[in-house]
């Protein structure tokens, strides 16, 4: 099959779900405009079979790792994983369905097994991407991807991070601006000059398991150009690219009414997945269970938080603000002071966790207001003086800054905020890339205490690359996942 060609959904079929030539990043409905629906088509659906067979020209590298692959001739095969779509406040009656199922399951409802209150990325799948060939890489609630310098741990994050973006509404030109660094390297041209890659990732939560796969075409321009989101056995929406002339992509999604299917064209530089609470109704069994799966997706995609700490930025007084701490953490005490007086809960066990890893006896974090109107942080000192945090060595600031992500929670962070969705039934995902940089063997192990402590109940997850040492002395942790990328 060329990128010309696409899959329809199987009604009957009950197999493993198979990757589709994926469609692109999701808007939010916050600030995306919808697209406007078209008409459903009422032609019969053509059955597919349960896992087309993969096509593996020149300019694919098969992949095998994950469900059935999707296989467009310009684009590198992935895994499929399911993600979630989050109600658009546009949608409310959406919004109120997600809720009410989220409730039910936290009250024991629901079929099967136990199933998850909290959307969660349980599987990581990176088919054909950069220097990853057929990955699938399992998430716990603590997971730390090692390996020597090379080996792909920030790859691997920066995929996950370009899910979460996608399935927040982002653009793929935004989420790829050097999307031909992510094509696999000897991956060659078809016969068009096209190439690409595939990611895809398994959310976890009410609806069970739900799988996202995701084909893009990088060169020579970018498009998504297969999707295909899965779950319970069922093929929930798949497109493909049927005219390479247009910038869409032709979707169908499972309706189980008087039309088995719905098609209509989705853009093809946004995710599909996070689209559809703009074009479904949920009229029908087979539309509420398409929502509640995309939505499943959304949801836990949307709740990362990439956190990189820059101590150089962290030195420096800042103006006070709202007080939401930004990736590179420059902003770290204008956010002490907003937890000083917000927080003191969290505040004081911050300061806590501060004396295990800093030199010297610490009493208490404070915040002086200088005269020029900034503010600045200070280890309080039994006894001594305190210490303003611009003298901390740079593992102390970054320890202090990776504490205090793991002690808040989205309200703190400058992240993308789910507010369709009750803060109970979300959780948070710290990608930490380089977690134990600068750090040492003490302060490492503080950190991982307090996030597999923190992360028992639910509300937080931890992702993030450390190096072979600290990988091996993890290993051996309760509540710890170490993937190993060395081999």
């Amino acid at each position: 099959m060329d990128l010309t060609g696409g899959f329809t959904l199987d009604n009957a079929s009950t197999a493993v779900p198979s990757p589709v030539a994926p469609s692109c990043a999701a808007p939010s409905s916050a600030t995306r405009p919808a697209v406007a629906p078209s008409p459903a088509v009422p032609s019969p659906v053509v059955p597919s079979q349960a896992a087309p067979s993969p096509v593996t020209p020149s300019s694919v590298v098969p992949s095998q790792a994950a469900p059935s692959p999707v296989t467009p001739s310009s684009v590198v095969p992935s895994q499929g994983a399911p993600s979630p779509v989050v109600p658009s406040p546009a949608d409310g009656s959406a919004a109120r369905r997600a809720g009410r199922g989220y409730e039910r399951t936290a009250a024991g409802g629901g079929g099967g097994g136990r199933l998850r209150a909290r959307p969660a990325v349980t599987e990581l799948r990176l088919s054909a991407f950069a220097g990853h060939r057929s990955a699938v890489h399992p998430l716990g609630p603590v997971t730390l991807f090692a390996g020597p310098s090379g080996s792909g741990k920030s790859t691997t994050l920066r995929a996950y991070e370009a899910l979460a973006r996608l399935g927040a509404g982002d653009s793929l030109d935004e989420v790829f601006p050097d999307a031909a660094d992510c094509v696999p390297e000897g991956a060659r041209p078809d016969a068009q000059g096209r190439r690409g890659f595939r990611i895809g990732c398994t959310v976890d939560g009410p609806e069970g398991p739900v799988h996202l796969d995701l084909a893009v075409q990088a060169e020579p321009r970018l498009r998504i150009v297969g999707e295909r989101l899965t779950g319970r056995g069922r093929t929930l929406l798949a497109t493909a690219l049927r005219d390479p002339g247009r910038n869409t992509v032709q979707a169908e999604w499972h309706t189980a009414g008087t039309t088995p299917v719905t098609r209509a064209p989705f853009p093809d530089d946004l995710l599909g997945t996070a689209l559809l609470p703009l074009r479904v109704a949920g009229k029908t069994p087979g539309q509420l269970e398409v929502l509640a799966a995309a939505e499943q997706v959304v949801i836990g995609l949307r709740s990362a938080f990439a956190c990189d700490p820059r101590p150089e930025r962290m030195r420096a007084p800042v103006p006070p603000g709202e007080g939401r701490l930004l990736r590179g953490c420059g902003n770290l005490a204008e956010v002490l002071h907003r937890t000083h007086t917000e927080c003191p809960r969290r505040h004081h066990r911050l300061a806590a966790v501060a004396g295990a890893g800093c030199v010297g006896p610490v009493t208490g974090l404070g915040v002086q207001e200088l005269p020029d109107g900034t503010v600045r942080a200070v280890l309080e000192r039994a006894g001594r003086p305190a210490t303003p945090l611009g003298r901390l060595g740079d593992g102390e600031l970054r320890y202090l800054a990776l504490a205090l992500t793991l002690l808040t929670g989205p309200g703190v962070l400058a992240m993308d905020r789910i507010a369709e969705v009750p803060e109970a039934m979300q959780s948070l995902t710290l990608l930490a890339d380089g977690f134990d940089r600068g750090l040492d063997a003490r302060q490492v192990g503080e950190l991982l205490g307090l996030a597999t402590d923190i992360a028992a109940d639910g509300h937080i997850r931890v992702a993030g690359t450390v190096g072979e040492r600290t990988g091996a002395e993890a290993r051996g942790m309760p509540g710890v996942t170490v993937v190993d990328l060395s081999t």
